[in-house]
């Protein structure tokens, strides 16, 4: 349940951010945009593993 809740918060935050990149096409914003969305999906795949007890 919390992998998929971080799935739809990270697919909503992703949602945001391409609206913004596309309709302010600066290549510094789209470039910022991209590394946020970088460390949003690593921070996403390493803290939703099945941590073994």
């Amino acid at each position: 349940m919390n992998r998929l809740l971080a799935l739809i918060a990270f697919l909503t935050l992703a949602a945001f951010l391409a609206i913004l990149a596309f309709e302010v096409p600066s290549p510094d914003l789209v470039i910022v945009v991209l590394v946020t969305l970088a460390f949003v999906a690593y921070d996403f795949v390493t803290s939703s593993k099945n941590k073994k007890s």
